[in-house]
């Protein structure tokens, strides 16, 4: 899903081998044998209440793992680590444990840190902001770090721009909007947190004593959240060319309604006399602070101390709300938007004055961000500011020792005098986020840090908040009146006393606020996680939105089990509606669904459905309101559930809608190229779409859909750039120009395998997935729907047939050997160039009837070419086994045999049938259509490398063999057979005399390169791989079977380089040439293996000289023979 504008991308990488090493050494994991001892470590380590939730994520994973897995870590990778990190083998369960819990921190630290991130106004998480975090929040630091003194996690940063920067008009809607989400999260916790343990105990506390508390507090939370949804909604769609959102209308009408009056009344009841005594009564009542403790640690305090002062949030928002009007009414640009404005300022002007009324008598009048609560916000607006106030006070401290205040330490809360009790000392006290500073004034009154060189106070102690425990001290008259103790780990305590009870209970909320804000925090999170839960998203009828029907074994049918990775669950069968529902499901995104889809969709779906059902699926209508939301007069649900439905449904599946498109427009572009109109309706579709999280999806299909029409009309260029030039066109009798004589004697072996290796690679890479799938090669339309693969297949059964032809109308039986291992010589050529596809058209014409049983011929083969083709002819022997390995052994470009795709995919489509039947319905089997794009991407892994070799375009004319001519396939069968008998009769111990049919010399020239220059071909290797018998099926041009073969037009042009310079002129590097292992080749590689010129002359002079000294010992050996025999006579 496209974050919103002040959402955060999260970059993020984590070594989990690490964290679980970081675990065992902290001791978090001693000697494990069950799950029962993490837990047992868990809830000694882990604070009250994280470890009940901990415990229980991790109890639910157990649970979970024999049905699917619900973690996003990889449990089955991590298990074999712990063995090496722990030292000792674990059973997988009690892995699987620890993997949760370890995940539950996870999640927790990036939420810690998420949230930070988003309150100082950044877009992305750094490893800083993660440091920062956790060294604010207690419980992490307590977990990770129990025995350190100080943690350095909040470095010096002085670049930020200030706070106090004149911000235009986008800018203070950014900034409100900021600023409500974090006071939305704060209403909230009042409510979910706080205000739920007084609801849940009515024999405590009556809905009368709850609401004297609370006031209004719900109302104010439902204005708040329709203001915050209303803004957000006009961000989203303001247009491009805007200058910026229009909200003044946002605030009129919830002004003109009424809608903010709950805060006048909220404030009388929380702000009159006598409310502190009355919430104290209510707190100290007899089972109220047993039931509050029992919550959780610090719960009771958290309620007498914080709570009044979070009461006051609402108060000092709505004042804050006030002079936002102003300041947007003054940076507004437009008449219209300024004119709501001033209507909404109009409209609250009674209720500001009430406000203003009631807090004069009740409250000094302060700004949002120095009210009493603000310690408890994350908020850092203007960090440099902070960062500058801890260093002028650290300059004002005398005898400072350590790191400074700004390196361990995030925030200013407070500063004040206090007595110490018992030795009745004053000590001026500063208490940051990390720390509390005990200070003795050097001399007279304590002035405002800077305001002169010498340093004010001088150091007397300091206490780490974090090693601390916060302890009320409740003795009203005697000694510790208004005092409250620090405990320190080593079980040592001070206790300090203040001037009066409203002053105590300030220290007493920031402090207990301290100790306690991130269990509360994670309390909060909690009970919003499981309303959510227990609330289901409400979603338009499936009357009028088909999608929205739910899921049952009449409409889809999943595996049993789920994706490895991702645990997504894997669809088995379903209605074409249950697919594209999952195809742009809500909840998660499915990268390998939407390439299997689209992929294979045209097997039970036509395009223009596909694109209709996609339209539908993105116009999702407003769900109805229930019965009782209408009781009560409303046509709309709930904002709040309208918010919730509009971000966590509406968008996702909206940008799922357009990222389907964006797949489909990119890889599989033909679909539009064959309709016009079908192009047409998705750019109008595309054109009609609005917001701003779904601009850049827009933008990117627009460009795409743009690229394509170019590369569709513009002349095509194929020209690629490799880092070594290709070698030279390799010539024998026939010379460039001279195409008439051009025949399989008089070009070069080489060549020719070169050719038909670039070829054939244009064929292959020209085949679209959707030319396979359903077979349709196979179907009467089948010259519309695969061109390509047609192409292909007609080329090699045309090229198989030619080679047949070559041989056995060579009648004359030296020119029918020669013609042989001509064949063999391009048979080892394509060996070398990984042209698998033209080494078994050789296997397969040499195996075809008329050939193979020439037995005088291949009687005077040579025996290493008749072993080189035996080799190749392994390749087809067992299921294509050794060809298999070898394919994957070897590095591309390479040309792999199609006909065995072409088995497999007929094999699946044959055995599988198309619809499952359930409960009396057909469902798609779209198991079967995953079977089939596994078999076509692994096509497509080889179709992405070229060769780095030139096209003789004179050379091509193998593009358009034609060996049957006017020819019917039987006819063209039997003539062949019937030149093979006449040749080579049956039983025939001497073969009938022909005339020769070449006037060229019949030598061949051999497979090395005649220019010994880097990058050309060494001799190549005998294959050592696996071979099998083949043949094709020749497809015919029509049913009818008529008329000579021809290739058919395709809509994607081949992707050869052109001749001459076209090896010069691209932008592609061919990397791929310089292949780390493999045989060397210059197809393969920039080095080369032959020896120098030099070297190779050298060794020809040695080999004459040793030969020329054996012949002249051999005629002085016989000379003497001679003599000596006629001296005997």
């Amino acid at each position: 899903m496209t974050p919103e504008p002040d959402d955060i991308t999260v970059g993020l990488k984590c070594d989990w081998s690490g964290l679980f090493l970081v675990s065992s050494e902290s001791g978090f994991f001693p000697h494990l044998s069950s799950p029962s001892s993490p837990q047992e470590r868990v809830q000694k380590s882990f604070p009250h209440p994280i470890d009940k939730w901990a415990i229980a994520d991790a109890q639910a994973a157990i649970e979970k793992r024999k049905r699917r897995n619900p973690l996003a870590l990889p449990v089955d990778k991590i298990h074999p680590l712990l063995k090496e990190v722990l030292g000792y083998k674990i059973d997988h369960q009690v892995s699987v444990y620890m993997v949760a819990v370890l995940e539950y921190i996870s999640a927790d630290i990036l939420k810690l840190a998420g949230n930070y991130v988003r309150n100082i106004r950044h877009y992305e998480i750094s490893q800083q902001d993660i440091t920062v975090a956790m060294c604010a929040d207690k419980v992490l630091m307590d977990m990770f770090h129990q025995d350190e003194e100080d943690i350095s996690g909040f470095p010096l940063m002085d670049e930020e721009p200030s706070a106090n920067e004149e911000q235009s008009y986008y800018e203070l809607v950014r900034s409100f909007m900021s600023d409500g989400r974090q006071y939305l999260r704060q209403l909230n916790l009042l409510i979910k947190v706080f205000r739920e343990p007084f609801n849940s105990s009515p024999m405590l506390f009556s809905q009368h004593d709850v609401d004297s508390i609370f006031s209004r507090i719900v109302d104010i939370h439902e204005v708040t959240v329709k203001l915050l949804g209303l803004i957000e909604d006009t961000v989203e769609m303001t247009d491009e060319g805007s200058p910026h959102p229009l909200v003044g209308s946002c605030f009129e009408d919830l002004a003109e309604e009424l809608a903010f009056d709950p805060y006048e009344t909220y404030t009388q009841d929380i702000l009159r006399s006598g409310f502190h005594e009355h919430f104290l009564s209510q707190v100290s009542k007899p089972g109220a602070a047993f039931h509050l403790q029992s919550i959780c640690e610090g719960f009771k305090e958290a309620v007498q101390y914080v709570l009044p002062r979070l009461l006051l949030t609402p108060v000092y928002h709505c004042l804050h709300l006030f002079e936002i009007l102003k300041q947007l009414e003054e940076k507004s640009e437009e008449e219209e938007d300024k004119e709501c404005l001033k209507q909404a300022i109009t409209a609250l002007l009674n209720l500001q004055s009430s406000m203003e009324r009631i807090c004069s008598r009740s409250l000094a009048k302060r700004r949002l961000s120095e009210s009493a609560c603000r310690f408890y916000s994350h908020q850092m607006k203007g960090k440099h500011l902070a960062i500058k106030k801890m260093n002028e006070i650290q300059k004002n401290i005398d005898g400072w020792e350590g790191k400074d205040i700004g390196q361990c330490c995030n925030e200013f809360i407070m500063e004040g005098t206090l007595t110490r009790v018992g030795a009745k000392h004053e000590r001026h006290i500063f208490l940051f986020d990390g720390l509390m500073i005990c200070c003795k004034s050097n001399h007279g009154p304590p002035r405002l840090p800077g305001a002169g060189s010498a340093a004010e106070y001088r150091l007397k102690e300091k206490f780490f908040m974090r090693k601390v425990q916060i302890n009320d001290k409740d003795d009203k008259e005697g000694e510790y009146r208004h005092a409250f103790e620090i405990i320190l780990k080593d079980g040592n305590s001070v206790v300090f006393a203040a001037k009066s009870a409203e002053e105590k209970n300030g220290w007493m909320a920031a402090l207990i606020s301290l100790q306690y804000r991130s269990t509360l925090e994670r309390m909060l999170d909690s009970a919003m996680l499981q309303e959510e839960k227990e609330e289901q998203m409400r979603l338009p009828g499936a009357e009028v939105y088909r999608f929205a029907e739910p899921d049952s074994e009449e409409n889809v049918v999943f595996e049993e089990n789920v994706q490895s990775k991702s645990g997504i669950p894997i669809i088995k069968a379903g209605t074409v509606l249950k697919l594209i529902e999952r195809l742009t499901f809500h909840m998660y995104a499915d990268p390998n669904f939407v390439r299997t889809f689209l992929t294979t969709y045209r097997s039970f779906c036509k395009p223009q459905e596909l694109l209709d059902l996609l339209m539908e699926r993105f116009e999702i209508p407003e769900p109805r309101p229930s019965e009782p939301d209408q009781m009560e007069g409303g046509e709309q649900p709930l904002s709040a559930e309208l918010k919730r439905f509009r971000k966590e449904f509406v968008q996702p599946v909206q940008l799922r809608v357009l990222n389907v498109c964006r797949h489909w427009v990119e890889h599989h572009f033909y679909d539009f190229e064959r309709d016009s109109h079908l192009l047409r309706q998705l750019e109008d579709f595309i054109a009609s779409v609005r917001g701003k999280a779904m601009r850049k999806w827009v933008e990117s299909i627009t460009k795409i859909i743009q690229r394509k029409k170019q590369v569709q009309v513009s002349v095509p260029s194929h020209s690629i750039t490799f880092q070594n030039s290709p070698p030279p066109i390799e010539w024998h009798i026939c010379k460039p120009g001279n195409t008439e004589q051009f025949d399989l004697m008089t070009l070069h072996p080489i060549e020719i395998a070169r050719q038909l290796t670039l070829l054939e690679s244009d064929f292959y890479r020209a085949v679209q997935p959707s030319e396979l799938v359903g077979s349709v090669w196979t179907k009467e339309d089948k010259e519309l729907h695969s061109p390509n693969l047609l192409r292909m297949i007609r080329h090699t059964t045309n090229l198989t047939l030619w080679f047949e032809k070559c041989i056995v109308e060579t009648e004359n039986l030296e020119e029918r050997v020669a013609v042989v291992s001509r064949i063999i010589e391009i048979l080892q050529v394509f060996q070398e160039l990984n042209n698998f596809n033209g080494v078994l058209e050789v296997v397969s014409a040499m195996n075809s009837s008329p050939v193979y049983r020439l037995d005088h011929t291949f009687e005077q083969i040579p025996s290493r070419q008749r072993k080189i083709l035996e080799e190749a002819h392994e390749l087809s022997e067992d299921h294509y086994k050794k060809y298999l390995a070898k394919l994957r052994s070897i590095n591309p470009p390479c040309v792999p045999f199609f006909g065995i795709y072409l088995t497999n995919i007929l094999k699946t489509e044959e055995g599988n049938p198309d619809f499952l039947r359930r409960h009396g319905k057909d469902l798609i089997n779209f198991s079967k259509r995953r079977k089939v794009a596994e078999i076509t991407g692994e096509i497509q892994q080889y179709q992405n490398q070229p060769y780095c070799l030139r096209v003789e375009n004179d050379i091509r004319f193998f593009e358009n063999l034609n060996p049957m001519e006017d020819m019917s396939e039987k006819d063209f069968a039997d003539h062949l057979f019937n030149k093979s008998l006449e040749i080579e009769p049956r039983n025939a111990r001497s073969l009938p005399r022909f005339v020769k049919k070449y006037t060229c010399p019949l030598k061949s020239p051999g497979i090395r390169p005649t220019a010994a220059r880097p990058g050309t071909m060494r001799h190549p290797t005998p294959l050592q791989n696996e071979p099998r018998k083949i043949s094709y099926s020749r497809i015919p041009d029509t049913e009818a079977e008529g008329g000579p073969v021809s290739a058919p037009n395709s809509p994607r042009t081949p992707l050869t380089p052109p001749p001459a310079s076209a090896a010069s002129s691209s932008t592609d590097v061919g990397s791929v040439f310089d292949s780390p292992q493999g045989p060397s080749s210059p197809f393969h590689s920039s080095k080369t293996d032959r020896r120098p010129i030099t070297e190779l002359r050298l060794s020809v002079c040695v080999c004459v000289c040793v030969c020329l000294c054996v012949c002249v010992c051999v005629c002085v050996c016989v000379c003497v023979c001679v003599i000596y025999r006629y001296l005997q006579h």
